[in-house]
Protein backbone atom coordinates (compact mmCIF):
# COMPACT_ATOMS: atom_id res chain seq x y z
CA UNK A 1 0.00 0.00 0.00
CA UNK A 2 1.22 3.44 -0.93
CA UNK A 3 0.09 6.64 0.75
CA UNK A 4 0.29 9.96 -1.03
CA UNK A 5 -1.32 13.36 -0.91
CA UNK A 6 -4.74 13.56 -2.51
CA UNK A 7 -4.96 15.53 -5.76
CA UNK A 8 -8.05 17.03 -7.38
CA UNK A 9 -8.09 14.25 -9.98
CA UNK A 10 -8.77 11.82 -7.10
CA UNK A 11 -11.91 13.65 -6.01
CA UNK A 12 -14.49 11.39 -7.67
CA UNK A 13 -12.97 8.20 -6.23
CA UNK A 14 -12.53 9.81 -2.81
CA UNK A 15 -16.16 10.94 -2.67
CA UNK A 16 -17.28 7.42 -3.67
CA UNK A 17 -15.35 6.03 -0.69
CA UNK A 18 -17.01 8.56 1.62
CA UNK A 19 -20.44 7.71 0.14
CA UNK A 20 -19.79 4.00 0.77
CA UNK A 21 -18.57 4.75 4.29
CA UNK A 22 -21.75 6.70 5.11
CA UNK A 23 -23.86 3.82 3.82
CA UNK A 24 -21.83 1.30 5.80
CA UNK A 25 -22.23 3.41 8.94
CA UNK A 26 -26.01 3.48 8.50
CA UNK A 27 -26.14 -0.27 7.83
CA UNK A 28 -24.08 -0.85 11.00
CA UNK A 29 -26.42 1.19 13.21
CA UNK A 30 -24.40 4.42 13.25
CA UNK A 31 -27.08 6.76 11.93
CA UNK A 32 -25.96 9.97 13.68
CA UNK A 33 -22.40 10.42 12.38
CA UNK A 34 -21.49 11.92 9.01
CA UNK A 35 -25.02 13.17 8.37
CA UNK A 36 -26.25 15.71 5.82
CA UNK A 37 -23.61 14.71 3.28
CA UNK A 38 -20.62 15.18 5.57
CA UNK A 39 -17.86 15.21 4.53
CA UNK A 40 -18.98 17.24 1.54
CA UNK A 41 -17.04 17.91 -1.63
CA UNK A 42 -16.21 21.49 -0.66
CA UNK A 43 -14.56 20.34 2.59
CA UNK A 44 -12.55 17.66 0.80
CA UNK A 45 -11.45 20.14 -1.87
CA UNK A 46 -10.22 22.43 0.90
CA UNK A 47 -8.40 19.52 2.58
CA UNK A 48 -6.66 18.87 -0.76
CA UNK A 49 -5.76 22.53 -1.26
CA UNK A 50 -4.43 22.65 2.32
CA UNK A 51 -2.35 19.52 1.55
CA UNK A 52 -3.90 17.66 4.50
CA UNK A 53 -5.81 14.98 2.59
CA UNK A 54 -4.14 11.66 1.83
CA UNK A 55 -5.12 8.55 -0.09
CA UNK A 56 -4.03 4.96 0.30
CA UNK A 57 -3.45 3.31 -3.07
CA UNK A 58 -3.20 -0.37 -4.06
CA UNK A 59 -2.58 -1.32 -7.71
CA UNK A 60 -3.38 2.24 -8.86
CA UNK A 61 -6.75 2.11 -7.06
CA UNK A 62 -7.64 4.36 -4.14
CA UNK A 63 -8.68 2.15 -1.24
CA UNK A 64 -8.63 4.67 1.59
CA UNK A 65 -8.69 8.37 2.40
CA UNK A 66 -7.96 10.41 5.51
CA UNK A 67 -7.10 13.86 6.81
CA UNK A 68 -3.80 14.25 8.65
CA UNK A 69 -2.40 17.40 10.17
CA UNK A 70 0.16 18.25 12.76
CA UNK A 71 -1.78 19.91 15.61
CA UNK A 72 -2.83 21.74 17.55
CA UNK A 73 -6.44 21.18 16.60
CA UNK A 74 -8.99 23.66 18.02
CA UNK A 75 -11.45 20.84 18.61
CA UNK A 76 -9.03 19.25 21.05
CA UNK A 77 -8.25 22.30 23.20
CA UNK A 78 -10.81 21.33 25.85
CA UNK A 79 -11.47 17.75 26.92
CA UNK A 80 -14.15 16.65 29.40
CA UNK A 81 -14.50 13.56 31.59
CA UNK A 82 -10.82 12.77 31.25
CA UNK A 83 -7.50 14.13 30.04
CA UNK A 84 -5.09 13.83 27.15
CA UNK A 85 -2.10 11.55 27.72
CA UNK A 86 0.23 14.49 27.18
CA UNK A 87 0.41 17.98 25.71
CA UNK A 88 3.39 17.28 23.46
CA UNK A 89 3.13 18.10 19.73
CA UNK A 90 0.60 15.74 18.15
CA UNK A 91 -0.87 14.73 14.84
CA UNK A 92 -4.60 14.68 14.14
CA UNK A 93 -6.50 12.18 12.03
CA UNK A 94 -9.99 13.01 10.79
CA UNK A 95 -12.33 11.66 8.11
CA UNK A 96 -10.66 8.28 7.74
CA UNK A 97 -12.52 5.89 5.45
CA UNK A 98 -11.65 2.81 3.43
CA UNK A 99 -13.07 0.99 0.45
CA UNK A 100 -15.51 -1.65 1.67
CA UNK A 101 -13.71 -4.73 0.39
CA UNK A 102 -10.14 -3.76 1.32
CA UNK A 103 -8.87 -5.02 4.69
CA UNK A 104 -6.25 -3.34 6.87
CA UNK A 105 -6.37 0.05 5.19
CA UNK A 106 -7.24 2.14 8.24
CA UNK A 107 -4.53 0.49 10.36
CA UNK A 108 -2.01 1.09 7.57
CA UNK A 109 -3.02 4.76 7.41
CA UNK A 110 -2.63 5.14 11.18
CA UNK A 111 0.81 3.50 11.05
CA UNK A 112 1.81 5.98 8.31
CA UNK A 113 0.74 8.86 10.57
CA UNK A 114 2.79 7.49 13.47
CA UNK A 115 5.84 7.40 11.22
CA UNK A 116 5.43 11.17 10.81
CA UNK A 117 4.59 12.01 14.41
CA UNK A 118 4.54 9.45 17.27
CA UNK A 119 1.72 11.19 19.14
CA UNK A 120 -1.73 10.97 17.49
CA UNK A 121 -5.18 12.18 18.54
CA UNK A 122 -8.42 11.08 16.91
CA UNK A 123 -12.12 11.09 17.82
CA UNK A 124 -15.27 9.27 16.87
CA UNK A 125 -19.00 9.20 17.48
CA UNK A 126 -20.23 7.01 20.34
CA UNK A 127 -22.27 4.93 17.85
CA UNK A 128 -19.22 4.15 15.69
CA UNK A 129 -18.35 0.77 17.17
CA UNK A 130 -16.29 -0.15 14.12
CA UNK A 131 -13.97 2.82 14.65
CA UNK A 132 -13.81 2.22 18.41
CA UNK A 133 -12.78 -1.40 17.75
CA UNK A 134 -10.16 -0.24 15.22
CA UNK A 135 -8.73 2.22 17.74
CA UNK A 136 -8.64 -0.44 20.48
CA UNK A 137 -6.94 -2.87 18.08
CA UNK A 138 -4.33 -0.19 17.37
CA UNK A 139 -3.75 0.46 21.11
CA UNK A 140 -5.30 3.92 21.33
CA UNK A 141 -6.42 5.05 24.77
CA UNK A 142 -9.82 6.57 25.37
CA UNK A 143 -9.09 9.97 26.91
CA UNK A 144 -12.47 11.66 27.36
CA UNK A 145 -15.11 13.65 25.51
CA UNK A 146 -14.64 16.57 23.13
CA UNK A 147 -17.20 18.70 21.34
CA UNK A 148 -17.09 19.68 17.69
CA UNK A 149 -17.63 23.23 16.53
CA UNK A 150 -21.34 22.48 15.98
CA UNK A 151 -21.67 21.13 19.54
CA UNK A 152 -21.70 17.43 18.59
CA UNK A 153 -20.11 15.14 21.16
CA UNK A 154 -17.23 12.84 20.24
CA UNK A 155 -15.16 10.30 22.15
CA UNK A 156 -11.51 11.36 22.09
CA UNK A 157 -8.56 8.98 21.81
CA UNK A 158 -4.81 9.33 21.84
CA UNK A 159 -1.83 7.07 21.31
CA UNK A 160 1.82 7.84 21.96
CA UNK A 161 4.64 5.64 20.70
Amino acid sequence: MEIRQTVMDDLEEVMEIYDDARKYMRDSGNVNQWVNGYPNIELIKQDILDEKSYVCVVCNRIVGVFYFNKGPDPTYLTIYEGAWINEEPYGVVHRIASASRQKGVASHCLDWCFNRLPNIRIDTHRDNYIMMNLLAKNSFSRCGIIYLEDGSERIAYQKVI
